[in-house]
Formats: structure tokens, sequence, C-alpha cells
């Protein structure tokens, strides 16, 4: 009897030891395949795997987009000068971008509507008369076309009573109208020039008052109320 007890403890170091054997061959395999699938399931060489964070997704989200530009207009601006190679005048006003010009050489004459933006002026009158012009620096450089000829102009900047005047009728049931450029002389006084026509048919110009333009003048047997272009550049356009 004494001798089977280091028999049986022996066969039980034996039991335990091939126990041991196949819980570290199970073990083993299934360690192997997790790290395969680790394996798998990283990135390559040159691979990045990172997705975009909320932040970055929200900081593209954020970027504004771009803006357009409203165009500049300007409020408030007349000007005034000579024709070269005319000897007329020519006037033009802006008001909040609508505008309105008139030329004269005593003899022919031709009103203008359009509108400024961005320091450029397009006009408009009857036929193919155009005024275009730059503005920059107080003065306005361009041309105009009248009749089929066009001259160039630099009219620089003016304040009352320089400027533009108009005055309209009712006469013998004809349309009287009148036109008037005034512009002040660097020495003293006034230079002027405009036209006056009733219906179709051209008739004589009374002179304005230089300081006093918008006083009343007659013309032929006609009492007539000039207006200075703040009074008529609305219902130009």
């Amino acid at each position: 009897m004494s001798r089977l007890g280091p028999v049986i403890t022996l066969a039980a170091g034996a039991v335990l030891a091939v126990g041991l054997g196949v819980a570290s061959v199970t073990a083993t395999p299934a360690a192997n395949d997790e790290a395969a699938n680790t394996a798998a399931e990283a990135p390559s060489a040159g691979e990045t795997t990172a997705a975009p964070s909320r932040s970055s997704e929200a900081e593209a989200d954020a970027t504004p987009s771009p803006q357009r530009t409203e165009p500049k207009k300007i409020a408030k601006a007349d000007y005034g000068g000579y024709v070269k190679g005319n000897g007329g005048l020519i006037a033009i006003s802006i008001r909040d971008g609508k505008a309105v010009g008139y030329f004269c050489d005593g003899k022919a004459e031709a009103w203008f509507k359009g509108s400024e933006s961005d320091g450029e002026l397009r006009l408009t009158g009857l036929g193919s008369a155009k005024v275009t012009a730059e503005l920059g620096g107080g003065r306005a450089r361009g041309s105009v076309a009248v009749g089929g000829r066009k001259w160039t102009f630099v009219a620089s900047t003016v304040v009352k009573p320089s400027g533009l005047y108009r005055a309209t009728a009712i006469v013998r049931g004809a349309k009287l109208r009148a036109g008037w450029i005034v512009l002040k002389n660097p020495q003293g006084g006034y230079t002027q020039v405009g036209a006056a026509f009733e219906g179709d048919t051209q008739v004589p110009i009374p002179q304005l008052q230089g300081d006093r333009p918008t006083a009343p003048v007659t013309v032929g047997d006609t009492t007539i109320q000039p207006e200075d272009v703040d009074g008529f550049i609305e219902e130009m356009q």
C-alpha cells in the first residue's frame, strides 16, 4: 500500500501536466487569431485612416463664402466745363447714382440721362447722342457725341450758382423748354450758354442772373421760372 502513494502522485502530476499543455495549446491559437485580426485591421504603409474630427468639419462649415461687392455710387456731384474743339459747354449732375447732362454751344443742344457707378459715367440722349466719362480727382474726363460729331471735355466740380438749369411752360398749346449752363469765371463774373425752343422752333433765350439763376425770366411774352438740377433730375429719369 505504501508504494501506491508515489505512483498515484506521479500519475496525478502527469495528468495535470497534460491538462496544462492542452490549455496552452488552446490559448495559443486564439492569441494568434487576435494578432492576425489586429494586423489585418492596421493601415498599410503610406495609408491613413484617421477620420476628420467634428471640429474640422465645423470649421469648414463656418468658413464664410465670398460676398459680392456692391458698386459704389456718388451721392451728389456737379461738373461743368468747356467742350474742346467746339467752344460749347457741358454740365453733368449726379444724385445717388442717377445722372443727367446738358451740352449746348448756342446753336446745337442735347440733354442726356443715365447713371454713374464706380466712377464710370454713361449717359444717352436722343438718337445717337451720348456722354461717357471717368470721374476722379474732382473732374469728369470723357467725350460727348451729338449730331454725328464727337468731342472731348474735362469738366471740373462746381458749386451753385454754377451748374445746370432748366425751365418749361406751355405757350399757345406748344411746349416751351429752355436750358442753361452757368459757370463762374475765376476772374469774376459768369459764363453761360443756353437754348430755348417753342415746339420745334428755336427762339431767343434770355440770360440768367449770375448770382440768382433761378429768378424768373421772360421768353418772348412768357415768363418762366428756371429750376436748378435738384428740381428736375428725378423727372428726367
